[in-house]
């Protein structure tokens, strides 16, 4: 199944669900303390740990995770920054039964702690020893309950000083915190535990295969080309030529079975010179185009097409067609003193594909919401995806399905990248995936093929890399 992310009021409503159907509190909290001390004892060589306790439930785990880690013969201390405050915490504390110091504000250089100080419903900044604590985080090993202290759980922001971990315990579903930058990098490995809150819903999901795997569009016995989806893209003039190339070959390879590169005549000899596979037809108006791309499937603008009323005129030429459109680059940014004449030519089949520049060229201020929020707010004002890239890409649906890339790669920041990526979604949105699934699957893919080259990678190898890719996925849900 797909692997949901739950906001903190989420996981709040399946606390109290599971409190209501029988289980009490405290053992949810013994469950979660439990958890947090046997990955600690999995992951770490027996050693003295300080665990670093707030007066609420995440300190009430602290507690618990203190005991479990002395009946596992380990030397624990633990610090407060006050009494228990809750039932559960208070009875936590009373189990734990040894001393209890001050919180100090000092973190010895490499020592191992528990930050169990307070988890991600936090609302205000740690101030006092917390803060100065968590500004010398990075140089201990430090274990967070929940959340990393000081990170907001639904943004994964934070509220001003905020503790650094190697390791993070949550339990039963990541929270955004976990998935969001700088909250990720914050957290460092997340490791999620079960502490039996049952089923729970969501609109909100890691970006995997288990979430579009079923729909991937793999070709059957009786395929040929033309069942496979024709794609067409668009490209610039001669000296912009290269965007439009990557695209296309990112839509050949990720399977659409006609890709044709639509190129201004005096481009033609210089895009035919370096393509083979992939056809081009000439245009010279919008007109022309329209009617290049009368039988493709979908289109991809925006790569290397130019900043202009030209590229305005051709993205309407091209919605006018009824093909699902990826909109890139040069197509987002030329639209951004008149948003609203690209969003109601959009359908919701169509894809926009912004970096966070272009996305704020579109939807002014929306960004300083969060990522999340941006985006979901962004996919209801255009009436279609919107996928905002980042090390933390985020995939939105006008009808509030979203989804965050958790296999994002640094190997990825080079020119031309976005533009394989473009290719990649409207390869699969030709060959008649859904729109939502086809961008997440193009966000995995593209992520996964980068991984797959590691240090040195440009965008011209990207498409080669996606084969391998493909073959894991056929094996993981393809040949049945």
């Amino acid at each position: 199944m797909p692997r949901e992310i739950l906001t903190c009021a989420e996981i709040a409503a399946a606390d109290r669900t599971a409190i209501a159907a029988g289980t009490p509190g405290a053992v949810l909290m013994a469950r979660a303390g439990k958890a947090v001390a046997d990955v600690i004892v999995e992951r770490f060589e027996r050693q003295p740990v300080t665990v670093l306790c707030g007066p609420g439930n995440n300190g009430g785990d602290g507690y618990v995770i203190a005991s479990e880690l002395r009946e596992h013969g380990w030397t624990v201390r633990v610090e407060a920054l006050g009494p228990p405050t809750t039932d559960d915490a208070r009875d936590a504390a009373k189990r734990w039964g040894a001393e209890v110091s001050p919180l100090s504000a000092e973190l010895r250089p490499g020592a191992l702690y528990v930050d169990a100080l307070f988890g991600a419903g936090l609302s205000k900044p740690l101030t006092g020893a917390a803060a100065q604590l968590a500004g010398q985080s990075a140089n201990a090993k430090v274990v967070a309950v929940d959340v990393p202290s000081g990170l907001a759980g639904d943004t994964g922001q934070p509220l001003g000083a905020a503790f650094e971990a190697v390791l993070t315990v949550t339990f039963h579903r990541r929270k955004p915190a976990h998935v969001l930058e700088p909250g990720r990098s914050l957290c460092g490995e997340v490791v999620v535990a079960d502490i039996g809150l049952g089923v729970t819903s969501s609109q909100l999901w890691e970006n995997e295969p288990s979430l579009w795997l079923d729909g991937y569009p793999w070709p059957t016995a009786q395929s040929h080309k033309h069942a496979r989806g024709r794609l067409v893209v668009v490209s610039g003039e001669a000296w912009k030529t290269g965007a439009a190339r990557l695209a296309a070959r990112g839509g050949l390879r990720i399977g659409a079975g006609l890709v044709t590169v639509l190129s201004p005549p005096t481009a033609l000899a210089e895009n035919a010179a370096q393509l083979e596979a992939i056809m081009l037809a000439p245009f010279e108006t919008d007109l022309e185009l329209g009617a290049a791309a009368e039988t493709a499937h979908a289109a991809v603008i925006g790569p290397g097409a130019g900043v202009g009323p030209g590229t305005r005129a051709n993205l309407l030429a091209l919605a006018r067609t009824g093909a699902a459109l990826v909109v890139d680059a040069d197509a987002l940014t030329s639209f951004r003193d008149r948003p609203e004449d690209l969003f109601s030519a959009l359908d919701r089949d169509d894809v926009l594909t912004p970096h966070p520049g272009e996305f704020e060229r579109l939807f002014p201020d929306l960004l300083k919401s969060g990522r999340l929020a941006a985006a979901r707010a962004a996919a209801r004002e255009a009436r279609a995806i919107v996928l905002l890239k980042g090390p933390d890409t985020v995939i939105a649906a006008p009808d509030g399905r979203t989804a965050v890339n958790v296999n994002g790669s640094p190997w990825l920041a080079t020119a031309g990248s976005g533009d394989v990526l473009a290719g990649f979604i409207g390869g699969l949105l030709a060959q008649g995936m859904d729109s939502f699934e086809a961008a997440c699957a193009g966000a995995w893919i593209h992520c996964e093929c980068a991984a797959l080259h590691g240090p040195g990678l440009t965008a011209e190898d990207l498409p080669a890399l996606a084969p391998p890719v493909l073959a894991r996925l056929y094996a993981m849900g393809g040949a049945r």
